[in-house]
């Protein structure tokens, strides 16, 4: 049983919360609503001394739902970083389910076994691969997924994108985190590489008639689409 011990680390909402006053309270208690439990604030603590990403908790609050709602056996993380969102979807999915996991970075992957370990992750129910996605990506078999999360190398997400879609089967489900970029996305006089090209992935999927795509605000935005 995983205990709650607080809610967003401050340093999460400063750096990620949405633009208008507004919106920033509603936004601050979604990402709260589900708090994270010691496991995973030391793995969030890596991950920020290691100075790679991890999703917010309203989108591992998601992503654990999404792995539920599927029966996801079979995931897919681009970007392990210190195991953040990875504890989320493990503990969403089956028992008898696998999270194969990929990350450039051995050190990250290092981080992430360690939360693991502390959440008493079976061995057999993760598969970590080093290396850079677009070299291992192409590896995994077609259509044998249930469920892929694209959490890393922004610039790489439309290589990442076109081979998750090839590796879901139909009714899999694709996620996609940071696709607001820090409300960078949706402001048209942004135009720099980056925001470019996390707007043309969603731009993408909205029009790809092989799937059912939806934008969710949580987190720093999480682009989602369901394999038709």
């Amino acid at each position: 049983m995983h205990t709650s011990v607080q809610l967003l680390p401050e340093e999460a909402i400063s750096t990620a919360e949405p633009s208008g006053h507004g919106k920033v309270a509603a936004w601050v208690y979604s990402e709260a609503f589900v708090p994270e439990d010691e496991v995973l604030l030391r793995a969030r603590e890596r991950a920020s001394e290691l100075g790679c990403p991890a999703v917010l908790p309203g989108v591992g609050a998601v992503l654990r739902v999404l792995a539920a709602a599927t029966n996801a056996h079979a995931v897919v993380e681009v970007g392990t970083g210190a195991g953040v969102a990875a504890l989320w979807l493990l503990r969403g999915m089956p028992l008898d389910g696998q999270l194969t996991t990929i990350d450039r970075e051995v050190e990250h992957q290092r981080a992430a076994r360690t939360a693991f370990a502390e959440d008493r992750v079976a061995p057999q129910r993760t598969r970590i691969i080093p290396g850079r996605p677009g070299d291992v990506l192409p590896r995994l078999a077609d259509g044998a997924y249930d469920l892929v999360l694209v959490a890393s190398d922004p610039l790489g997400y439309p290589e990442y994108v076109n081979e998750a879609l090839r590796l879901l089967r139909p009714g899999g489900v694709l996620a996609v985190d940071g696709a607001l970029l820090r409300d960078r996305v949706a402001d048209p006089a942004r135009r720099d590489e980056l925001t470019t090209v996390v707007r043309e992935v969603g731009r993408t999927l909205r029009n790809d008639e092989r799937v059912l795509p939806a934008m969710l605000p949580s987190g720093d935005g999480l682009l989602l689409a369901v394999r038709r």
